[in-house]
């Protein structure tokens, strides 16, 4: 070597960004940065131990697995591929965050808050929350048939080359307004086919006034509907009350089944809102499958401030977990036998996983999807509607605030929520609700740390049943991409 010669260590192998997790014994990966799951065999297991053990060129890895008995050629294959997958990585650069991008985003779904007005008086209902202290100041109780026209248009123009799009009716309560629906969708369906496109509709409704009439105009429309309960009488009544204080459950009751019998051309789904004082995710979910007869069921919890008494502590937050976990292993066995079950928090979750969601947004408020109030005011989602928060233009006076809309896309990004940067369920939060972030901290880029540990939780225990049911039936798994 002649003299001033430059010695270059080999590039060296370090693991990649990835949470462990088993299943039926067998261990797998998930792998962050992709939102790739990735299934260990013997010598991948190896791999990854005498990597953890300390960095190691690919030449002296080689020379440690050929001395335990393995092959070359299989050797080359599995740093191959765990390199392609980036479960080991050479050197110390750093995990890449995404980038904020610049874009236009073709909008696909609207949500038409038909009216700002409700005959239930819900205790936790979010139409008061901070938000929305001036909400009714100057604003229609009713959208009417021009506002609601304008947003057609609107979602039509600016959905470029999209093929289908959506209309969400949403209130207040959403039948109050009932003649505007029928209106609007007859009109989003001819306006829809004049472009080429196909439009769905989808409508969230407490029951209270489902009519015969009602359900035929649903079922007509093919429409979506999710109804608003929260389990059996003594439950259900606590939160969810008439303006005079009488319980609701035994007006709803009646109709829900009529809906049930009558509309079979769409989903019905039950969404249940929990809080301090109905968090028996056991008890509903059984009360509305068995007893109601939905097929599909929903837990969400209410958003609220911490001072707020429906809001729930972390105690209560373990026990829906361990209320979730229930369910969720009830889900992994019907799979197993090929079944499906109802429990629509871990089909989501599910499906989410099976096909690679790595989210560079929390959800598609501001993306693809926006709500307009009953003035006209396009907003950044249903829950923002007619709130100063989030405004991003109005349906007749110049249509979307492209300028705003991109300003929340480079703020609300994942690549600038630094919170989020190191945290491994990133991929399917990416920080959480900005309505829940804004109620909380006053800020809807702001990430919801205080579910953190609980989005973890869940997201492991999703990610084990996701395990068992490749293992054990993979053809389940089909039906989550078949979409």
């Amino acid at each position: 070597m002649s003299a001033g010669a430059v010695l270059t260590a080999a590039p060296a192998y370090r693991l990649g960004e990835y949470h462990a997790f088993e299943s039926a014994g067998q261990p797998f990966l998930y792998l962050v940065p992709s939102g790739a799951i990735f299934a260990l065999d013997t010598l991948g297991r190896e791999i990854m131990e005498r990597v953890g053990e300390r960095s190691r060129a690919r030449t002296e890895l080689t020379a440690v697995l050929l001395s335990r008995g393995y092959q070359q050629t299989e050797i080359d294959n599995a740093l191959n591929e765990l390199e392609y997958a980036e479960v080991i990585r050479y050197g110390d650069r750093a995990v890449e965050q995404p980038a904020v991008p610049q874009l236009t985003f073709p909008l696909q779904r609207i949500v038409l808050n038909v009216t700002n007005q409700c005959n239930l008086a819900c205790g936790y209902c979010y139409e008061y929350s901070a938000d929305k202290i001036t909400k009714t100041d100057g604003k229609p109780k009713y959208m009417d048939l021009q506002v609601a026209e304008s947003a057609i248009d609107m979602l039509i123009r600016e959905s470029a080359q999209r093929p289908k799009i959506h209309v969400t009716f949403f209130g207040g309560e959403t039948l109050l307004n009932f003649p505007l629906l029928r209106a609007a969708a007859d009109y989003a369906t001819r306006k829809s086919a004049e472009a080429g496109k196909h439009v769905d509709f989808s409508l969230t409704t407490n029951a209270t006034l489902l009519t015969e009439e009602v359900i035929d105009f649903l079922s007509d429309y093919r429409v979506g509907v999710t109804v608003s309960i929260d389990g059996d009488r003594e439950l259900h009544d606590r939160m969810r009350i008439f303006h005079d204080g009488r319980g609701s459950y035994e007006v709803i009751l009646p109709k829900i089944k009529m809906l049930l019998e009558r509309h079979r051309t769409n989903s019905i789904g039950a969404r249940v809102t929990l809080s301090s004082g109905v968090s028996h995710v056991r008890r509903i979910f059984d009360h509305l499958t068995g007893e109601v007869g939905f097929d599909a069921v929903g837990f969400s919890p209410a958003t609220a401030n911490p001072d707020r008494l429906y809001h729930i502590g972390t105690q209560k937050m373990d026990t829906i977990l361990g209320g979730f976990e229930e369910l969720a292993w009830e889900y992994r066995d019907a799979a197993v036998a090929g079944r499906q079950h109802g429990f629509t928090n871990a089909s989501d979750t599910l499906k989410e996983l099976h096909t690679g969601i790595s989210k560079a947004y929390s959800c598609g408020a501001g993306l693809g999807l926006l709500g307009v109030g009953t003035a006209g005011d396009v907003n950044l989602c249903h829950r923002f509607v007619d709130s100063p928060v989030g405004k991003m233009g109005h349906v007749i006076d110049g249509g979307i605030d492209h300028t705003a809309r991109q300003q929340f896309l480079e703020t609300h990004h994942l690549g600038a929520r630094t919170d989020c940067h190191t945290c491994w369920a990133r991929p399917v939060c990416a920080g959480g609700c900005y309505h829940e972030a804004f109620i909380h901290y006053g800020d809807t880029s702001a990430a919801n740390l205080h579910y953190c540990d609980w989005i973890r939780g869940w997201n492991d225990l999703c990610l084990r049943i996701y395990g068992e049911i490749s293992i054990r039936n993979a053809s389940f798994l089909d039906r989550f991409s078949e979409n």
